[in-house]
């Protein structure tokens, strides 16, 4: 058992439910806000954007809800994912610390993201839905939901922030190989893109931005069209705990528990579909594993965002949601971890933050890369930006269980591979990288156009 590297299950082993943390919170849950009236939504203004049953499961307090078979049979093609001991990264470290990683890149798109993509295009099907509009920064998201729709007989339009759009133009061919559409955002197809780039043809777009131009396309369809959001809300996240609950069986597996969970952060999806279960069986079962979210300083909404109620688009046609933000007019720096790129956080992932039950960090570019290098080197997995932020933690946590001698156990989410992003890694083994800083003086700007929301905490 000393000698094992992989830690597998099999497809009987597959979890059944999906986990919702709302069963377990100690935080009770704030109000969905209506982006005009600033009073709590109704289920009528959210089927102009998603079918019945995702609502349902927005709002549910059941602990645990049942994965569709036909679902499980899509997450059959990579699902369990492979849970690895990273040996030969914890001999480079000289670390006394074992590192095991959750392998999410050996999906067909190449992820973590495809856990809710199936599900959510399975119940628009249901549904009767036709098309899906939405937004994707990096194009992990939009490359999943490309998949499942092509699976469920979908239409699909892709609104791309317009940096990652140029940066990645093979994701962009990996989503039209998949039968979507796909638009650099902000884009002259809507009444909000056109307004943007009225103001700043040069804009270099944003998730905040992507959204609304996704939302307006959906909501102004007459009910043709459906949106689907790939992280932020409750039903993205419970979606994603498929990834924990594998883990918690593969940890068993290894005769081992962690010490620490680790997951990048930018809307919270993969950092919850790995932490969520443990955080469980912290609330529920005594254990006392810390959860830590890695956020990139460009970005850095947990760590130095105000934690109120904010718009979750820059449009502000989304609901108003309450969470840590950096003003939903901020436009973050082009860093090349687009998926980290938004101004806000899950509401669910911000309440247990600042309840102290998750920990957060905000690494620089540089150093992230850095990690993802050492990491390819000793592993031989090249990592998507987004997830070389949690890559720079657990190196970070290796090394200091070796400064204080600490046989520490570490688990961290590898969401998704770097294969589509080696311009960035190119930049940085030239030395033409650029590092950011918090950019204070965007964040004080954006944060002054908050919503005037009188709601009691």
């Amino acid at each position: 058992m000393s000698e094992q590297t992989r830690f597998l299950l099999g497809e009987s082993d597959l979890p059944k439910f999906w986990y919702n943390v709302m069963a377990d919170s100690p935080v009770p849950p704030a109000p969905v806000l209506h982006p005009q009236t600033l009073e709590p939504v109704t289920p009528d203004f959210l089927s102009a954007l998603f079918p019945m049953s995702l609502i349902m499961q927005e709002v549910s307090q059941e602990r645990f809800i049942e994965i569709p078979e036909e679902v499980r049979e899509i997450y059959k093609l990579w699902r369990p994912t492979p849970l690895i001991r990273a040996r030969r990264l914890e001999k480079m470290l000289d670390t006394p610390a074992h590192i095991y990683f959750k392998n999410e890149s050996v999906s067909p798109s190449g992820s973590h993201k495809p856990n809710t993509a199936v599900a959510q295009a399975f119940y628009n099907k249901a549904a009767g839905t036709k098309a899906l509009t939405t937004e994707t920064g990096a194009g992990q998201w939009g490359s999943a939901l490309a998949l499942a729709c092509n699976f469920f007989d979908l239409d699909l339009e892709v609104y791309m922030v317009k940096v990652s759009y140029h940066q990645k133009p093979y994701r962009r061919i990996l989503m039209e190989t998949y039968g979507a559409q796909v638009f650099a955002s902000p884009t002259d197809r809507t009444q909000f893109g056109r307004s943007i780039l009225e103001r700043d043809p040069e804009n270099p777009g944003s998730l905040g931005i992507a959204i609304s131009e996704a939302v307006e396309v959906a909501a102004t369809s007459g009910g043709a069209k459906k949106y689907s959001l790939g992280s932020v809300l409750n039903h993205v996240l419970l979606h994603q705990t498929v990834i924990g609950e594998e883990a918690l069986k593969q940890m068993d597996l290894a005769g081992e528990y962690p010490d620490v969970v680790i997951g990048c952060v930018g809307g919270g999806s993969n950092f919850a579909g790995i932490a969520y279960p443990f955080l469980r069986e912290n609330l529920r079962n005594g254990q006392r594993t810390r959860l830590l979210a890695v956020e990139p300083t460009a970005a850095p909404s947990l760590t130095r965002g105000e934690y109120t109620f904010d718009y979750g688009d820059t449009a502000r046609m989304a609901p108003i949601v309450k969470m840590h933000t950096l003003g939903h007019d901020f436009v973050p720096p082009a860093i090349h971890a687009g998926g980290l790129r938004y101004h806000g956080m899950a509401p669910s992932l911000c309440a247990l933050y600042d309840a102290g039950l998750i920990e957060a960090v905000a690494v620089k570019q540089k150093a992230t890369f850095e990690a993802a290098v050492m990491f390819a080197r000793a592993e031989g997995i090249v990592p998507a930006p987004e997830s070389a932020h949690a890559v720079r933690a657990a190196i970070d946590e290796a090394l200091e269980a070796k400064e204080k001698g600490e046989r520490r156990v570490i688990l961290f989410n590898l969401s998704g591979h770097g294969h589509f992003d080696l311009s960035a890694y190119d930049a940085y083994l030239h030395g033409e990288l650029e590092d950011y800083d918090y950019p204070a003086e965007a964040v004080q700007r954006a944060m002054q156009t908050l919503p005037k929301v009188q709601v009691a905490a």
